[in-house]
């Protein structure tokens, strides 16, 4: 199929719609982790120990995860604008009922609400990405779209934070409420599935095997086949299994338990915890191009360079924390946070596998299998975490200690270990299923 002129040289409007989508994102992120900084205050309102708090990201968690299939499903159907609408109003719902909520249960319901709701926007996101550009582009923008939204973590950590001890429990997150419905409006009104030049929605997405680029094309496969075909091809589980091990500290730390850690274990202020959570935003802002571009450079080595060294520095430096002879020093501290950063941008690379290997009509379940993966590492390790302080007896505010902390932290490594392990496996059964590395789509000319 020949490429539309708004494909083949985006204007004005073409970037209009991506950063509204992008900006979307970044909300949908702000309203992921707006617990992050404020776990200690949660449990507070909450009369919560640290298993009960570790439910509200566990249960969210969880059903990002499990939507992520029929969101991709829908996004086939539907195509990204409703979805991405009805995503925001989700979030809405979910914040205004945490503004009032004051009980376990009621919280747990928001948390839902807005698990579902994050889990529409960014495959929405990549949708419009592959719809609205050129083949050759749309790497590229997947990164950005990364590393731009990872700015709502920043304002996850210090603006609402500040918002919420200044004002209350419910202004701030009546505030997120606002924000998200806010931007069901523009989402509906800006973001199109389509280029105006095309007559019709593109019912499917396609992978040039030359470039690894997606492209809109049409057809007519039966997406019931999509989970099953896809979850078959070792590519897929390969993007799965890497999008499992290497971003689900961060998303841990950043989500739930890095302030209570950092104020209670450490011995930090809130002020300086911020800025060293705020550190590990910009460690990942500022790696996300650099691994980027080591993986378009080198596609056959991404695994063994990227990931699986990825992998190894964040439970090196997670291991140096731990052993360390009483409180951290914040530089080694500040070294953790630049390895749990470079986590983000190596998942990434998971996506890579799922665009480069799955056909037109499995594209956007593969993105769903693939993106579940690091969600559901990050919900397994929070309940760990969670679960070991209170057998520790630490698991409230005023029990917290270092010691303690350190313990629940060790937890994270079996699913490095078994991550890595299995990387290793379907890396093997993915060549092998090509026929070998020379024939891998990113080397031929």
């Amino acid at each position: 199929m020949s490429r539309t002129p708004a494909l083949a040289a985006p204007g004005w409007r073409t970037w209009t719609v991506w950063s509204i989508g992008v900006l979307a994102y970044v909300v949908a992120i702000v309203n992921r982790t707006s617990l992050s900084s404020v776990g200690v205050d949660a449990q507070m309102r909450f009369h919560a120990d640290a298993s009960a708090l570790s439910m509200f990201a566990v249960i969210q968690l969880a059903v990002y995860g499990l939507m992520q299939i029929p969101v991709g499903l829908l996004l086939d159907r539907f195509g990204a604008r409703p979805i991405i609408a009805i995503g925001m109003v989700l979030m809405a719902i979910g914040q205004g009922v945490m503004a009032f909520a004051d009980v376990v249960g009621i919280g747990i319901l928001a948390r839902i609400l807005i698990g579902a709701g994050d889990a529409a926007v960014f495959p929405s996101v990549l949708r419009v990405v592959a719809t609205w550009f050129p083949e050759q582009r749309a790497p590229f923008l997947v990164q950005m779209t990364g590393i731009i939204g990872q700015l709502g973590q920043i304002v996850a950590v210090i603006p609402l934070a500040a918002l919420l001890h200044a004002t209350s429990w419910s202004v701030a997150f009546g505030s997120l409420a606002g924000l998200a419905l806010l931007f069901a409006v523009l989402t509906f009104a800006i973001i199109r599935n389509r280029p105006p030049e095309r007559e019709s929605d593109p019912v499917d997405l396609s992978v040039n095997t030359d470039t690894g680029a997606v492209r809109v094309v049409q057809s007519s496969a039966d997406l019931r086949e999509g989970f099953r075909e896809s979850w078959g091809h070792p590519a897929t589980r390969l993007g799965f299994w890497s999008h499992f091990t290497t971003p689900f500290a961060g998303t841990a730390f950043m989500l739930l338990w890095g302030f209570p850690f950092l104020t209670g274990g450490e011995g930090l202020t809130p002020a300086a915890a911020s800025l060293v959570m705020t550190s590990l935003v910009i460690f990942s802002i500022i790696s996300g191009p650099i691994i980027g571009a080591l993986s378009s450079r080198h596609p056959t080595r991404r695994s063994r360079w990227l990931v699986l060294p990825t992998v190894a520095f964040q439970a090196l430096m997670w291991l140096a924390v731990i052993l360390w002879p009483g409180p951290a020093p914040v530089w080694l501290l500040v070294i953790l946070m630049f390895a749990l950063a470079t986590g983000g941008p190596a998942s990434m690379i998971a996506f890579d596998h799922a665009r480069t290997f799955n056909p037109s009509h499995r594209l956007s379940t593969a993105t769903g299998i693939v993106n579940g993966g690091g969600f559901l590492a990050a919900l397994i390790a929070i309940l760990l975490i969670g679960l070991a302080l209170d057998l520790q007896g630490a698991g409230t505010p005023a029990t917290y200690s270092l010691d303690a902390f350190r313990m629940a932290f060790l937890t994270q490594f079996p699913l490095w270990i078994i991550g890595a392990i299995v990387i290793v496996v379907e890396r093997r059964r993915t060549v092998r299923h090509i026929g070998g590395v020379d024939n891998f789509p990113h080397r031929r000319r």
